[in-house]
């Protein structure tokens, strides 16, 4: 990716956030308003934020304001001075993603890399039985990572540590110490041509919120 090509992507989120109405949004809110303008405006359709939010499969970016596309909010930011603004909502994101949960009990993790969304996808665990909603641990988890935790990189946990604080389920856990580029081709490979998933139920998770808001306007 040049130069010029990310800042055609700093000016087209400028973009976005200078036509929605001026509120806090999740992560989700957000990305789901991009695939929504790409449907409009993408000159290809090789886009996975196009693809899901034509198949209605929420993305979640908690720190959205980490990466070149977070540059466009700042503009944003700036440039409305004291107008009311497009934001972030971190709390948003971590209640939507414990609907998810609580709408759907059996949930499993494949995680490549960590941080951020890691930790995220493994508390909503935590948040839904807090909201007073008995949702068991994640049953299945494999995290793809090189990190190692002995120097205190991998969020200095392994998924056995998540699992003592009743994340995820040990049964099915698995720790793929490989790097990613070479191990998630595999990994999708397998689960393509396995075809469990041609006879699951298609789901449209985005629905859900439509359905039932976040959070109260």
């Amino acid at each position: 990716i040049d130069e010029d090509e990310l800042r055609i992507c700093d000016e087209t989120v400028q973009k976005l956030a200078d036509e929605l109405p001026p509120r806090p949004y999740s992560s989700r809110e957000f990305i789901n308003a991009m695939g929504e303008h790409l449907t409009e405006h993408a000159k290809t359709k090789d886009s996975i934020v196009l693809a899901a939010y034509e198949h209605g499969v929420p993305i979640f970016c908690p720190a959205f304001s980490d990466c070149s596309a977070g540059l466009g909010i700042v503009v944003h930011y700036h440039e409305r001075g004291s107008m009311p603004k497009t934001s972030f909502d971190s709390a948003k994101d971590f209640y939507e993603l414990t609907q998810i949960k609580i709408a759907n009990p059996t949930t499993g993790l494949l995680m490549i890399g960590g941080g951020v969304p890691k930790n995220f996808t493994q508390d909503i665990v935590v948040a839904a039985d807090i909201l007073g909603h008995d949702a068991p641990m994640h049953k299945y988890a494999v995290q793809v990572t090189v990190a190692d935790v002995r120097d205190g990189a991998l969020s200095s946990s392994t998924l056995k540590e998540a699992s003592s604080w009743g994340k995820v389920d040990t049964a099915f856990e698995q720790m793929v110490f490989s790097e990613a580029t070479l191990a998630v081709p595999m990994i999708a490979s397998y689960g393509y041509h396995k075809g469990a998933w041609r006879n699951r139920e298609f789901r449209r998770f985005n629905e859900l919120f439509a359905e039932q808001p976040a959070a109260a306007e």
